[in-house]
C-alpha cells in the first residue's frame, strides 16, 4: 500500500474530525435550546427523511456506483469523454433529484403520515400529539429541499475524490453545522416555533455547501454544464450500478426509519434519545469508519480496473486492521462512558438527567453495533469497486427483514432501547454476509497476520475497559459534579484509556505501520 492512500485517510480523519467536532457543538446547543421534547422530536424528524434520500441520491448509493465508473473512465478514455460523462450525469440526477425534490415539498403530509405514523393517527383522533404532525408537515417543507443541494455537493466530492482531492468534500459538512448553530443562535429565539429556525438552518447549510464545491471543481476542470444523458453509456452502466445499490447501501438508514417509524408510537422524547445518541455513535463511525471508506473505494476501483487482485487484497487487508484498530476501542468507549459522555456534551438547559439516563441506555445498544457498522464501510467497497451491486442488495434485503423481526420482537419489552439493539443486531448480520460474500468469491479472506492483530487488539481493549470500570465514578456522583468538573473527569477517563490500550498494543507488538499492508504502492 502506498503511503498516499494511508495519507489520504489521515487528511479525511482530520477534516472529519473538525466536522465531527461542530456537529457535536451543534447538538449542544439544540439540546440545550429544545432538550428532548415535543420541538426537538419534529426537528429531528424532518432533518432525518431528507438526510435519508440523501444517502440515496448523494454520498451513498450514487457514490458506490458513479467512482468506479469514473474511475475507469479516467484510466481508459480521454479527457473529453471524462468530460462528457460529468456533464450527462449530472443532467441526469439533477433532472431526477429536482422531480423528487418538489414531490417532496408538495407532499410533505403524505410524507409524515408514512414515517410519523403514531403523530398522524393522534392528528386524526384530534389528540395533543396531532401538533406533530402539522408542525412537522410544515418543517419537512423546509427542510426537503436540502436534498437538492446535497446531491450536487456530493456529486463534486465524489469527482475531487477520484483526483485525490478528498480534503474538500470531507471538510464541506462543517458548513451545514455553522449554519445550523447560527440559526439556533440568532434566528430560531426570535420565533414562536424554534425548531423553525433550525429548519431554515439545514437549508442555509445546504446552499453553502454547494456554492463551496464550485470554485474547486474549476480549477480541476471539471465544472460542466449539465446535460440529459439517460441513454449514454457511462449513465447506463452507472443507473445499473446504481439501482441495486440504492437499496443494499442503504439498509442501516432504512433500519433507521423503521425506528422513527415505530418510536412515533411511543412515549414523547423516544426519537430525541434515539437521535443524541446516535449522534455521538456517528463521531467515531465518521471519524474513522467513513474516512477509511471514503479513500479505499477509488483505491479498490483502480486496482479492479487494473487487474491487480494481490494490492486488492492488501488494500482490503489495510482497512480491516484499521477499521479494528480503531473501532474496537471506540466502541468499548462508548458503552462504558455512555452516560458521562451525555451528561458532558448535553446535560444543560432542557435537557436534563432523565433525558440523559434514556438516551444512555440507546446509546450503550447503538454503541454494541459500532464496529459492525464501521466493517460495513469497509467490506461494501470490495463488491462496488468490482462493479458488483447486487450481492450487497441480497445481504441488504435479509439485514433489513432481520431488523423488522428484530424490532417487533424487542420493541415490546425494552421499547425505544429495543429498536436500537435490533439496529445493531442487524448490522452485525450485515458485516458478516459481506464478509462471507467475499471469502466465498475469493476476493478477500483475513490473513492469518491479520487473525492474530484482531487478537492483540482484541487483549488491548479488554485492558481499557478494565481500568475504565474501576476508575468510573458512579453516575450519581458526576451529575453533583459542575460542567468543569464533569469535563475534567471526562476527559481524565479518555486519556487513561487510551494510554492503557497504547502501552498494551506496544507490549503485544502492535506498532502504528502494522496497520497498513506491505504491498507496492
Amino acid at each position: 500500500m502506498s503511503r498516499k492512500l494511508v495519507r489520504s485517510g489521515l487528511i479525511v480523519s482530520a477534516m472529519t474530525l473538525i466536522s465531527r467536532v461542530l456537529g457535536l457543538v451543534r447538538d449542544v446547543v439544540v439540546a440545550n435550546l429544545m432538550g428532548a421534547g415535543v420541538s426537538a422530536d419534529v426537528f429531528f424528524f424532518a432533518n432525518k427523511i431528507p438526510n435519508f434520500l440523501r444517502r440515496l441520491f448523494a454520498e451513498g448509493a450514487f457514490a458506490q456506483a458513479f467512482v468506479p465508473v469514473l474511475t475507469e473512465y479516467q484510466e481508459t478514455k480521454n479527457k473529453d469523454e471524462v468530460r462528457e460523462l460529468l456533464a450527462k450525469v449530472a443532467g441526469t440526477l439533477g433532472f431526477l433529484v429536482t422531480i423528487v425534490t418538489v414531490i417532496g415539498v408538495v407532499a410533505s403530509p403524505a410524507l409524515t403520515a408514512l414515517f410519523g405514523a403514531g403523530w398522524f393517527v393522534a392528528w386524526l383522533h384530534g389528540e395533543a400529539d396531532g401538533a406533530k404532525f402539522e408542525l412537522a408537515s410544515l418543517m419537512l417543507k423546509i427542510t426537503f429541499p436540502y436534498l437538492w443541494f446535497i446531491t450536487f455537493t456530493a456529486l463534486a466530492g465524489a469527482i475531487l475524490n477520484t483526483r485525490g482531492r478528498f480534503a474538500v468534500s470531507a471538510f464541506t459538512p462543517v458548513f451545514l453545522n455553522v449554519a445550523i448553530i447560527a440559526a439556533a443562535i440568532y434566528l430560531s429565539p426570535q420565533l414562536d416555533h424554534p425548531e423553525i429556525g433550525l429548519a431554515w438552518g439545514v437549508f442555509a447549510g445546504g446552499v453553502i455547501q454547494f456554492l463551496f464545491q464550485i470554485p474547486f471543481l474549476w480549477r480541476e476542470r471539471a465544472l460542466v454544464r449539465p446535460q440529459w444523458g439517460w441513454h449514454h453509456e457511462g449513465v447506463v452502466k452507472i443507473r445499473k450500478l446504481m439501482l441495486p445499490a440504492l437499496f443494499g447501501v442503504s439498509v442501516s438508514q432504512i433500519n433507521l426509519l423503521l425506528d422513527t417509524f415505530i418510536a412515533s408510537f411511543l412515549v414523547t422524547g423516544s426519537i430525541s434519545w434515539l437521535y443524541y445518541s446516535d449522534r455521538l455513535l456517528e463521531f467515531p463511525l465518521g471519524l474513522f469508519g467513513i474516512a477509511i471508506a471514503t479513500v479505499i473505494l477509488p483505491a479498490l476501483s483502480k486496482r479492479f480496473v487494473t487487474a491487480d487482485k494481490q494490492d486488492f487484497n492488501d488494500t482490503m487487508d489495510w482497512g480491516i486492521r484499521a477499521v479494528i484498530l480503531l473501532g474496537l476501542p471506540a466502541m468499548a468507549g462508548l458503552i462504558v462512558l455512555a452516560q458521562p459522555m451525555l451528561m458532558v456534551l448535553f446535560m444543560r438547559g432542557e435537557f436534563g438527567v432523565s433525558d440523559v439516563a434514556h438516551a444512555g441506555a440507546s446509546l450503550v445498544a447503538y454503541g454494541s453495533g459500532l464496529l459492525s457498522f464501521m466493517l460495513i464501510k469497509v467490506l461494501a467497497p470490495g463488491y462496488y469497486a468490482r462493479q458488483d451491486t447486487k450481492t450487497p442488495v441480497k445481504y441488504g434485503i435479509i439485514a433489513m427483514v432481520s431488523n423488522m423481526v428484530f424490532n417487533i420482537i424487542l420493541a415490546i419489552p425494552f421499547g425505544y432501547v429495543g429498536l436500537a439493539i435490533a439496529t445493531s443486531m442487524s448490522a452485525a448480520l450485515n458485516a458478516g454476509m459481506l464478509y462471507h460474500g467475499l471469502h466465498q468469491r475469493e476476493v478477500y479472506r483475513l490473513s492469518g497476520k491479520t487473525l492474530v492483530f484482531i487478537a492483540k487488539v482484541l487483549l488491548a481493549a479488554f485492558a481499557m475497559v478494565s481500568l475504565l470500570i474501576y476508575l468510573t465514578p458512579d453516575v450519581h456522583q458526576w451529575a453533583q459534579w459542575h460542567f468543569a468538573e464533569r469535563a475534567i473527569h471526562l476527559l481524565s477517563l479518555i486519556g487513561a484509556g487510551a494510554a492503557m490500550y497504547a502501552v498494551v498494543l506496544l507490549i503485544t507488538g502492535i506498532r502504528p505501520w502494522q496497520a497498513k499492508p506491505v504491498s507496492k504502492g
